[in-house]
This record gives C-alpha cells, sequence and structure tokens, in this order.
C-alpha cells in the first residue's frame, strides 16, 4: 500500500511539475506583500532580482512597499562592476534610494545600516557553486541580522545546477572568500536551503542564527532544467556558460585563460602556449564591465571550445568534468607554469578553487580520474546525506 501510495505521489508530482510553470519566490507577492506592509524594508538585490521582466525594488514600489536601503553585491546593484573589482556606495539614479556596498569598504551591513529598518529582503540569483560569492553575501547578510535583531525574507529561486552535487567538500585549511563553507564545489542548494543549512550547522559566527522567512519557489525540483531569465553575472551571459561553470571554474587557478576578454566566457579555454596542439583559437581583449585586463590580453590562445558541448551529458553523469584539465595539462609545454597563480592573478589558487590540498599533484602526477573522485570520500557522501535535512524541494 505504502509503496503504492508512493509512487501514485511521484507520478503525480511529475505529471504536475511537466504543466505548472516555475515560479521563483519573488514572483509569488501574495505570500509576502502583506507581511511588508506598514514595514520599512532594505533589499539585497542585483540585475537577477526580478519578478516578470521588471525589477524587484522598481515592482515592490509601485505597490507602495517603503523601501528605504539597497545592499549591492559583488557586480553592484545594477550589474555594471567586473568580477572582483570592489564598488562604492551610491544612490540608486533610478530610484533614489541610497545603496550600500558590500563589495567595497564592508561585505555585510554595518548597524547604522540598519538602524532605520524593520526587514530585511535577499534576491539574488545562485549558480549552484562554491566559488559563486553570493551565497558568502547571504551568510554575512544572516550575520548581520541576528546581530541588530532583523527577521531575513528569503525569495528562494531554482539552482539551474540543481542536479549537481560533485567535488571534494571545502578543507577548511583553504577557507577564503571563494570558499567559506565545507561544502562540495557543486552544491545542489537553493539559495533558501542553504541559509538553513548555515542556521543549521551553525556556520554563522559564534554559531548564532538568524531568524529566516522562505518563499519558496512553486513547481520546483531539483532535477528540472531551468533557463536563467537575466545573466546571473557579467561574464555568466549565456545559458551555456551557466551550465559548464562547476567544471570550468576552476581554471581560475590554472595559467590559461577561460573565455575571460571574449564575449563567451567559461565556455573557451586556451593559452598562446599551445599553438600547434590545437586548432581552435581565440583572442581576449579589455571589454568595459567584463575583463578589463584578462590574462594573454591581444594574444591568440589555442586550446578546447565548449560553446556548443551537449550539456545534457554533464546532466546524466551527474558529475563534474575533470578531463578537460587532465587533457589540457597534458598539452601543456610548460607544465610547471600550469598552476601557477602568481603568473595568472586570477581568482585564487587551484587548492582554494577545488577546495582540496591533494588536487594539483594528483593532476601533476596523472592519477586516474576514478582515483581523484575517490579522494573526495567520505566527505562528499556525508554531505549529501547531512543535505538532506534542509531541502525544501523534491
Amino acid at each position: 500500500m505504502y509503496l503504492i501510495s508512493f509512487l501514485t505521489l511521484t507520478l503525480t508530482f511529475t505529471l504536475l511539475s511537466s504543466f505548472a510553470q516555475i515560479l521563483p519566490g519573488a514572483d509569488q507577492t501574495d505570500k509576502y506583500l502583506p507581511y511588508l506592509e506598514g514595514k520599512r524594508v532594505a533589499i539585497m538585490a542585483n540585475p537577477t532580482s526580478i519578478i516578470g521582466n521588471t525589477h524587484l525594488v522598481d515592482s515592490l514600489l509601485s505597490r507602495g512597499v517603503n523601501i528605504v536601503r539597497i545592499f549591492g553585491p559583488e557586480h553592484g546593484f545594477r550589474g555594471n562592476a567586473s568580477a572582483g573589482v570592489k564598488v562604492e556606495d551610491e544612490r540608486d539614479p533610478e530610484t533614489g534610494i541610497p545603496i550600500v556596498s558590500l563589495y567595497g569598504r564592508k561585505n555585510k551591513p554595518a548597524p547604522e545600516d540598519l538602524a532605520d529598518v524593520d526587514v530585511v529582503i535577499y534576491d539574488l540569483q545562485d549558480v549552484g557553486c562554491r566559488f559563486y560569492t553570493n551565497i558568502n553575501a547571504l551568510a554575512r547578510l544572516m550575520e548581520a541580522c541576528h546581530e541588530n535583531d532583523k527577521e531575513l525574507i528569503i525569495l528562494d529561486r531554482p539552482n539551474p545546477n540543481g542536479y549537481l552535487i560533485d567535488g571534494p567538500v571545502l578543507d577548511m585549511k583553504y577557507k577564503s572568500g571563494i570558499g567559506m563553507f565545507p561544502i562540495p564545489m557543486a552544491h545542489g542548494l537553493t539559495v533558501g536551503e542553504f541559509a538553513l543549512m548555515v542556521n543549521g550547522e551553525g556556520w554563522l559566527t559564534n554559531q548564532v542564527k538568524c531568524r529566516l522567512k522562505i518563499i519558496p519557489v512553486a513547481n520546483y525540483a531539483h532535477d528540472m532544467p531551468y533557463t536563467l531569465p537575466v545573466s546571473p553575472s557579467p561574464n555568466l551571459n549565456t545559458q551555456q556558460a551557466v551550465l559548464l561553470y562547476p567544471s570550468t571554474c576552476m581554471f581560475e587557478g590554472t595559467y590559461l585563460n577561460h573565455g575571460r576578454g571574449t564575449y563567451f566566457p567559461f565556455t573557451v579555454l586556451g593559452s598562446p602556449e599551445l599553438k600547434g596542439k590545437y586548432d581552435f583559437h581565440f583572442t581576449p581583449v579589455s571589454i568595459k564591465g567584463m575583463a578589463e585586463t584578462p590574462l594573454f590580453m591581444n594574444q591568440v590562445c589555442y586550446g578546447l571550445d565548449l560553446r556548443n558541448y551537449d550539456t545534457d551529458l554533464l546532466r546524466k553523469s551527474g558529475k563534474i568534468n575533470l578531463q578537460w584539465i587532465i587533457e589540457l595539462y597534458q598539452a601543456h609545454p610548460h607544465k610547471e607554469k600550469f598552476f601557477d597563480s602568481s603568473l595568472s592573478n586570477q581568482m585564487g589558487t587551484i587548492e582554494k578553487l577545488i577546495g582540496s590540498g591533494l588536487f594539483r599533484q594528483q593532476i601533476i602526477d596523472g592519477v586516474p580520474e576514478e582515483e581523484i573522485r575517490a579522494s573526495w570520500e567520505p566527505g562528499l557522501s556525508q554531505y549529501k546525506e547531512m543535505r538532506k535535512k534542509y531541502l525544501l524541494y523534491p
């Protein structure tokens, strides 16, 4: 009887999901607008914070919500700053609302930023990777809300890589701005679920807990394909880049260009030193708002073109692709340079990106992929089991 019931429920959910539209938390205004009535509201937002085709801030203002402050993450509130570039406080020219940058002189709201605020809203699109900094901004916002006794409303959004849970769990010895929590490279969570995990596992400073109100995504399951309506950041400007990102962002820790300085970042990989090894080539240039000084600027790079790679292969495997980094290391004529982050001046070392102190030497030694993956255990399996406690979606 229980088996039949389970199968019936599963079939029913599958049928409903195939017909019902995925609806992010922000779009379900009936679930939170009444709660905002009469309150002074602060919002952490960027260009992905939308209701339909309208920015969340503009939409809520038109509905009479009293927005007193905006918090801007990496790339800024309007999304016009390059990756890693500090952003200054300003006043939004379109609404006149003061914007406090949390990617500049400070990384979380100060008491004075929240003194005249009753409730805080977080609405940023995530892409499901440890090194994508929106989740770090969320955790720091949670701490500030606890410290100033403010409730945080999270308008949840689908994770476009929600099917993927892979990579080593971060060895906290390599904790950095691109990896703050003991989660795998691809964590398989929405931001709402991540916030529940941070609270539940006591990962905030002094193990404090933030008062949360989460507006879940409707008609969503983790293994559903989801095409982002807005690019989540300047260099994730295509759906292909978003789906390749868990596998190609690790090249930030190598002496290769991964498409920065082109209009198709995270979908091509190459170096001038691979000339003769590959026919495909591209030339990085300075692009304002995306990459002002990319690695190998104005030099022809040779390597892999993944713009037409079938990302369904990643979905079917349920794994990050390691073959690309193995292949390019083997092809590189100056292997001593390959992992030299001081030459590349990119986001961080391979250890900080991968989250493990073993990976560099494993690639150098030619360790088979199966053995590399085996070294991620038991941490990865333990994470998957722990994750189940915080899931909001099937």
